[in-house]
């Protein structure tokens, strides 16, 4: 099996990030958590405030919206250009995506890909709170453990070095830099 960080690996770009300026830009509401996601943003930036917290204040705007299913869906329909080529010219059956990104954001257009498995965050969509720990770094090996205990990683696609954990547990490791695909070099 080949498993692939999603955000700037096979998706060109920060789908939460997207997803969210897509908000701004569709439910006007939303724009109303600005200020506090600036605050909280300053906060984790300057390293007053943990990741977690930070996101979840981040994920606030989503209390903003009349259905969050239905947003995803139509934020999908308009962005799914935005998964990368090659990884629609490679994709297999087998492949497993993992990513820090929230579940809700990414089951659907995983489904639409035809990509049965997937680890992501587990946030909840109306409320924006974690509902399991960050699917970031080490918590990416303790997640596909938990699913696929015995099951051999055929090559790993990442573009970040907090997916270090899971490229040294990969018999190979591929650096993803836009469309460029390079072996993995540790820090």
């Amino acid at each position: 099996m080949n498993v692939y960080d999603f955000d700037k690996t096979i998706y060109d770009g920060d789908s939460t990030v997207d997803f969210w300026k897509w908000c701004l830009k569709t439910y006007p509401a939303t724009r109303r958590d600005l200020l506090a996601q600036g605050v909280w943003g300053l906060g984790f930036g300057l390293r007053i405030v943990p990741k977690t917290k930070f996101k979840q204040n981040f994920y606030r705007f989503l209390k903003r919206l009349p259905d969050t299913n239905k947003a995803v869906l139509d934020f999908w329909s308009e962005h799914k250009k935005k998964i990368k080529g090659w990884y629609l010219e490679s994709k297999r059956p087998d492949d497993v995506i993992i990513s820090a990104s929230p579940e809700f954001l990414l089951a659907p257009i995983c489904e639409e890909l035809g990509v049965e498995r997937m680890m992501a965050s587990r946030v909840d969509s109306a409320s924006g709170l974690y509902t399991g720990v960050n699917c970031h770094g080490e918590e990416k090996i303790v997640r596909f453990r938990e699913f696929y205990r015995d099951e051999q990683i055929e090559a790993f696609f990442s573009d970040s070095h907090s997916d270090d954990p899971m490229a040294r547990i990969s018999p190979k490791a591929v650096w993803v830099n836009g469309d460029e695909r390079t072996n993995w070099k540790f820090k």
